[in-house]
């Protein structure tokens, strides 16, 4: 890592991106470098420049972060990811861990807490909120005691979870720019993993175990 935290800031908000900038600004050390509203844009950024740390957005068009993290972890398996997102912390963050994410920060955290995000992973550690850490612990210590939509993959989570909370697969394949056949076929997956048969189901499902927001 040079001395200078270089930052590459990916979101397709333009008032989230600004945020950002204005919050590492302030710091001496660790300044962005670069600003990403698409995954396209992220991985072509990531190709040509060089950057300390990328701080990734789950929900962006074109290629949305978890296809993002994917094929960065592949061509770019050394530079560190800090995700920051609002989705669920408690649904999303295991899921982001295991597929190489070095953090998971929550869009509803304190500015203040996200520079100290910024130190760790680019520090070359994992950053894990209190709220992560509690519940990575419950799960190594009952290892055989997961739900099945734990054992979903993150992108099958994502899809679920937008299903059960009403939206169609034409609506699902445009917020995560995908293909509605695609969309068609990981609903199928789910239904398996879970034994369950219509998005009705996934509704109950998804209200019995607390999840929907």
């Amino acid at each position: 890592m040079s001395e200078l935290i270089r930052v590459l800031v990916a979101d397709d908000h333009e008032i989230v991106r600004a945020g950002i900038k204005q919050f590492i600004a302030d710091e001496p050390d660790m300044r962005v470098t670069g600003e990403a509203a698409t995954g396209e844009e992220v991985l072509n950024l990531v190709r040509s420049e060089i950057f300390d740390i990328l701080l990734l957005d789950i929900s962006m068009p074109q290629k949305n972060g978890i296809d993002c993290l994917r094929a960065i972890k592949q061509s770019h398996p050394t530079l560190p990811v800090l995700i920051v997102s609002g989705y669920p912390e408690s649904l999303y963050a295991l899921n982001m861990f295991r597929m190489g994410a070095d953090g998971y920060f929550p869009k509803s955290a304190p500015p203040n807490e996200l520079i100290r995000a910024i130190r760790t992973v680019a520090g070359g550690h994992r950053y894990l909120t209190h709220n992560t850490a509690d519940q990575l612990a419950t799960q190594l210590a009952t290892p055989a005691e997961k739900e099945p939509h734990e054992l979903l993959s993150a992108r099958e989570y994502q899809i679920f979870h937008k299903l059960a909370a009403g939206d169609s697969p034409t609506q699902i394949a445009r917020d995560l720019n995908l293909s509605v056949k695609t969309v068609t076929t990981y609903r199928a997956r789910v239904l398996g993993k879970l034994q369950l048969h219509t998005d009705a189901d996934l509704t109950h499902y998804s209200m019995k175990k607390g999840l929907l927001d």
